[in-house]
């Protein structure tokens, strides 16, 4: 047995325990980036879900989203459709040493608000009720403009990652990334999974009513990442001391 596998499970499951006894909760919600079509590893992902009855919002490209991906999730109870940009195409100077952004502050905010304005109403066309109005900015980035006037095109959600933009009513953030990015993308390992979890537990303590963002990214995965999901859902949603509120709830 993995000895850092075995301390996930344990540190995991007593933080759950300590809210449990107290007879509270840490709500989680779960957050899945890029998808446009159907692939194996979308399914894999799905059957997840499905098998520990938790929702996943799946931040959607409306440029590239196919009839295929809307016909797929259909019939699926445990998957919900967020807007995820318009194109993921980053418009910042990397030459300048600035960070990839498809919202930042390079681009003109009125012709980028018609184009989410376009990709929330393809979004709405192809996944109909699933589509929940939130926009997840590629690479987690947004020009505070752009965050301010997202409610007057109807996306009244957001979601970014972590601390990334000050905190505003309907934003609900994702927190605990399982892939190691820099390099080899790969699985971060138990040690870094409990080691995130814990500070984001923690938190929890004094501050209960923010949910805890999981963020995966199924195109992108190794074993390792779906091994993470099955064994954190494993505990976590089914334990006392863990709840998994509805998407739409949420925002």
């Amino acid at each position: 047995m993995n000895a850092d596998l075995t301390r996930f499970r344990r540190d995991l499951t007593d933080h759950l325990d300590w809210f449990a006894e107290r007879g509270k909760k840490v709500r989680f919600w779960w957050r899945d980036d890029d998808a446009i079509e159907p692939t194996d590893d979308l399914d894999r992902l799905l059957l997840i879900a499905n098998t520990h009855k938790v929702d996943v919002a799946l931040a959607v490209i409306p440029k590239n989203a196919t009839e295929a991906l809307a016909t797929h999730l259909a019939n699926e109870p445990h998957a919900v459709v967020l807007q995820h940009g318009w194109q993921h195409k980053n418009f910042q100077r990397k030459d300048l040493g600035e960070k990839a952004a498809e919202l930042g502050t390079r681009r003109d905010p009125d012709e980028l608000l018609g184009q989410l304005a376009q990709g929330r109403d393809r979004l709405k066309s192809l996944f109909g009720d699933k589509f929940i109005p939130a926009m997840v900015p590629p690479w987690n980035r947004i020009a505070p403009e752009i965050s301010r006037r997202l409610p007057s095109i109807g996306l009244t959600g957001l979601s970014t990652f972590t601390w990334h933009n000050f905190p505003r009513a309907g934003q609900v953030q994702s927190h605990v990334d399982m892939i190691k990015w820099k390099k080899d993308r790969r699985f971060i390992g138990w040690e870094s999974a409990r080691l995130r979890l814990e500070l984001q537990l923690c938190r929890r303590r004094t501050n209960p009513s923010e949910p805890l963002g999981i963020l995966s990214h199924h195109l992108s995965h190794d074993e390792g990442c779906f091994e993470f999901l099955q064994e954190l859902l494993t505990i976590a949603a089914h334990h006392d001391g863990a709840k998994w509120p509805r998407i739409e709830n949420l925002f």
